[in-house]
């Protein structure tokens, strides 16, 4: 290891740590001259002899999101896995794997970073037809096609973000109800004698108009689930950026919402969820969750609910949407019963499902089909084009 990072006198410590930074900030990382001189600050003190203190020590400074440490450790066997390798990263060439240089299925994000970068190529002078039409320098109509039909499991680095920002235009027409309060209408069972009168003094005494009270509709409350263990990493980020943007109004009323984040624990979001604005959310929402990319026990999660925050579900009209695999590791007849529990408190489960990307998928997993029997629809939300048909899927459920 020492070999590969050299010393600070000799400078092949501190162009490696800037090269190593560079292709962070190529996968995603938040990775700026800062943590690039924390970095090397750290190394000094721990030492270069021993890869695994190395790589914490990286770790620590230069990693602050929980979803990136995956990445950042992929990153960090390809970089530093041999002095060529380093050498050519440093040119910005990275290389094409031999033999088994290459690890094997590694993620969309490390791949990128990890690809040569493209040749550059001379400005050509414009043509008249040009002025004709204007392109997307970010994405062709084709291939945002394509996209739209993509798993978001597969998506490269720069896919994911510009998808991340396409879910957050995507609204959710949530199903509404006859509220309790009255407002003035025309088809009403009730007469509104006070407005009826106004209008009366006003044409002498005739009463020409007859206003009655009529109920206003306001939308279902939501309690929304969000699974962010290991197999929803993918998944988690994306999905909670489209709820928060989706469910924050519909025909200009706020949505009463309640939003928690569950993998071995319960996490609640709903603090999060009143920013306004979605990166907001999301920065709040990592802060608060500590246990993403683990195991999911979804039973411990709802008993958590039931005896912490049972005064969320408003009667039985509370609509809940859990997001989840279904992957869990708790006992079936714990999740039954706290399933059993949550039905009886709410107007109808939802379970949204990215599993059903695959043809002819069935819920056969122990958890899983005690569930899909709980559950009053599953639905799919692996890519863009499946979130814009969730609200179809979930009116026609609604309706049954």
């Amino acid at each position: 290891m020492s070999t590969l990072l050299g010393d600070a006198r000799s400078g092949k410590l501190a162009d490696n740590l800037t090269a190593f930074g560079r292709t962070l900030r190529r996968a995603g990382l938040r990775v700026d001259a800062a943590r690039i001189a924390l970095a090397q600050q750290a190394l000094q003190h721990t030492g270069v002899d021993r890869r695994g203190d190395v790589s914490a020590a990286l770790e620590a400074v230069l990693v602050s999101r929980e979803e990136d440490r995956a990445v950042f450790r992929e990153l960090f066997d390809a970089f530093f896995r041999d002095p060529e390798l380093a050498h050519k990263l440093l040119a910005q060439m990275l290389p094409r794997a031999d033999g088994t240089a290459e690890p094997p299925r590694q993620r969309p994000r490390v791949r990128e970073a990890l690809a040569p970068p493209k040749a550059a190529q001379a400005p050509r002078a414009p043509r008249a037809t040009d002025k004709e039409f204007e392109f997307d320098a970010t994405m062709t109509a084709s291939e945002l096609a394509r996209l739209k039909h993509a798993d978001f499991n597969q998506l490269s680095a720069s896919e994911y973000r510009l998808i991340e920002r396409l879910v957050r235009d995507i609204r959710l027409p949530v199903p509404t109800v006859p509220a309790r309060r009255v407002r003035t209408g025309w088809r009403g069972a009730r007469m509104h004698w006070s407005h009826t009168l106004r209008d009366a003094a006003r044409t002498g005494g005739e009463l020409m108009t007859l206003h009655r009270l009529q109920r206003r509709r306001e939308p279902l409350p939501l309690l929304l689930l969000v699974d962010v263990s290991g197999s929803m990493e993918r998944y988690a980020r994306l999905l909670l950026a489209f709820l928060h943007a989706a469910t924050q109004h519909i025909d200009g009323q706020r949505i009463r919402r309640d939003a928690f984040a569950f993998g071995m624990h319960l996490t609640d979001l709903t603090p999060a969820f009143r920013e306004a604005d979605t990166d907001a959310m999301l920065r709040v929402a990592g802060r608060a969750i500590d246990d993403f990319a683990g195991g999911t026990r979804l039973g411990d999660a709802l008993a958590t609910l039931r005896q912490q925050h049972a005064r969320r579900l408003v009667g039985r009209r509370t609509l809940v949407l859990l997001v989840s695999d279904g992957l869990d590791t708790g006992e079936p007849e714990d999740l039954a019963r706290e399933l059993d529990w949550l039905g009886r408190h709410s107007r109808a489960l939802l379970w949204l499902n990215p599993l059903m990307r695959y043809d002819g998928y069935a819920p056969t997993a122990r958890c899983a089909a005690v569930l899909h029997r709980a559950a009053d629809g599953m639905l799919a939300v692996h890519n863009v084009s499946k979130l814009q048909d969730l609200a179809d899927g979930i009116a026609s459920l609604m309706k049954n």
